[in-house]
């Protein structure tokens, strides 16, 4: 309030915000806000869909850059305030870690399919039958999905039909990514190496034994695979064989160096024989401990500490190759992959606790002085790690990242071999399937089901935009051509081939993966819709 005093001066006169409510959104206010917070975030996601789609460069406080297209990538790293965006990154979250594709899909469709809802509820249809007119219509997108997928033969480790689908499974996941021009090369060291470590009996793939092993130089097509773990160290001394055969592995954690005591301890040497048996004592305790290590039929030592140059030196004169501060993980995974224990004291050292492997070498990277160890045939695990190139950091994070995707793809595709095809093709089926039966639907739910059929034309619109194409006119050609020539398999032909046809193209993606994301999407959806309070509560007023 504005006010003066007694000289006429002006002065402000601020209320006090004791009286100050909780801001709280009710009913259809509440509806809009969540459908319009959706929409303004698939906005954002939505010029990344497909193979032609766009990345985003996230520039963090720090001012670390990111360059990126994946969609769970995306939404983690932005700055989200409003509650109903961040579901939509956990719905992202929960289909990257259930399937590991999808992510900007399937956040596109949830918007869509809420975008859809705001003209129903304009209409005073209650959100409610909105949401059940939503779940029916998935069920039936469901069943289309069944009736359209395709089983291509099981995987079998030494079938070239089985391993090239695979491929195309791959493949279709890397097309939109930044490393789609060696998604040919790429795909194929994906499939190779969930074939190494699958179990084609079980049909499940433990992804814990494929290590992504990134290293700055070179370029993409220098990404290969090595049936083994590489990590990043060297031999403890540049004099120690290079390469070593059979090798038998002993793990340690403890430390190649004299007892330490741990109270506060004074030593006063007066002449040169203390000095020198001093100096004896220190060597019989390093003499203790590699005998120790030999004696056992060790011949490679992994530590996790480090140690002198006293000790490194009496390892290579006794022809013992050492790696010095290898880490936790490090150790874990090679002890599981090795068949080996770790061995907390120099005392518990026995021929049943050392891992095994085929061979052990120390390798370089490109024409740096970079080095590292790989373990090739280990006993235990058929572990492999994918080696990526690059020339930059944010290459190889953005290409570690699309590999995960292939990886989880061809693990999903071992899990169950039926395939639906991309391009948008089976979200045009789906929503054709639904159109059809919409009529024999009595009650209010019939215009919900019919959102849904159009909601799921959302895909297909992103890709053919997204692809220069005219959008409209390129998703009613396709629905009239499905209707015509009832072929499930035409999508938007991204990659202007010449032809609509997925099947031609190689533009596999597992039935899995879409089922996956037409009910995860739908349940967040429905969750939405029956939110009709929102209660902000400042802390600081106590409510």
């Amino acid at each position: 309030m504005l006010t003066f005093d007694e000289y006429g001066r002006p002065f402000l006169i601020i209320r006090e915000q004791e009286e100050k409510k909780e801001r709280r959104l009710k009913g259809r206010e509440a509806t809009k806000s969540h459908i319009y917070a959706a929409k303004t975030l698939a906005a954002v996601l939505r010029t990344s869909l497909g193979p032609k789609g766009m990345d985003k460069m996230i520039v963090s406080p720090d001012g670390s850059v990111t360059i990126t297209n994946d969609g769970a990538t995306i939404l983690s790293e932005l700055p989200l305030e409003h509650p109903i965006a961040r579901l939509l990154v956990q719905l992202s979250k929960s289909q990257d870690s259930e399937i590991g594709d999808g992510t900007t899909g399937v956040v596109v469709m949830a918007a869509s399919l809420l975008e859809h809802a705001e003209p129903l509820v304009d209409k005073g249809i209650h959100p409610t039958r909105i949401a059940a007119g939503y779940e029916r219509a998935c069920a039936m997108a469901v069943e289309q999905l069944k009736a359209i997928r395709e089983e291509l033969p099981a995987v079998k480790a030494d079938s070239k039909v089985s391993h090239e689908s695979l491929v195309h499974a791959c493949q279709t996941a890397l097309c939109s990514k930044v490393v789609n021009r060696c998604q040919r090369q790429l795909a194929e060291i994906c499939a190779d190496a969930v074939l190494a470590v699958a179990d084609l009996e079980r049909r499940d793939v433990n992804l814990d034994l494929i290590k992504i092993h990134t290293r700055v130089g070179g370029s993409l097509e220098d990404t290969k695979l090595v049936h083994g773990i590489v990590f990043d160290k060297e031999w403890s001394h540049p004099q120690m064989e290079k390469t070593v055969e059979d090798a038998k592995i002993c793990i340690l954690t403890a430390k190649f160096e004299p007892p330490q005591p741990k109270t506060k301890h004074s030593v006063y040497v007066t002449s040169a024989d203390q000095y020198n048996k001093l100096y004896e004592e220190e060597q019989q305790y390093f003499r203790d401990m590699i005998k120790a290590v030999k004696d056992s039929g060790a011949n490679c030592v992994m530590c996790q500490w480090g140690f002198d140059d006293e000790a490194n030196y009496m390892l290579m004169k006794e022809k013992l190759p050492a790696v010095r501060w290898v880490g936790g993980v490090e150790m874990e995974l090679i002890a599981i992959a090795t068949g080996g224990r770790i061995v907390p004291r120099f005392s518990e050292i026995t021929p049943e606790k050392l891992g095994r492997a085929a061979r052990i070498r120390e390798v370089e990277f490109g024409t740096t002085s970079e080095h590292g160890i790989v373990i090739e045939g280990c006993a235990n695990s058929n572990a492999v790690t994918i080696c990526i190139r690059g020339g930059n950091s944010m290459v190889c994070e953005e290409a570690k990242r699309s590999i995960h995707d292939a990886l989880c793809v061809a693990r999903n595709f071992i899990r169950d071999n039926s395939v639906v095809y991309g391009g948008g093709a089976c979200d045009l089926s789906c929503s054709l399937a639904i159109q059809e039966k919409v009529d024999e639907i009595a009650g209010v739910e019939q215009y919900a089901i019919s959102a849904f059929a159009d909601a799921l034309e959302a895909v297909p619109l992103a890709l053919a935009e997204n692809s220069g194409l005219n959008p409209i006119e390129t998703v009613a050609g396709l629905k009239a051509r499905q209707l015509k020539e009832k072929n499930p398999r035409l999508g938007v032909d991204c990659n202007r081939t010449g032809t609509s046809d997925m099947r031609e193209q190689g533009v596999y993606e597992t039935f899995l993966h879409k089922k996956e994301q037409y009910l995860l999407a739908t349940q967040v959806v429905k969750m939405i819709l029956k939110i009709d309070d929102v209660i902000s509560c400042d802390p600081s007023q106590g409510q």
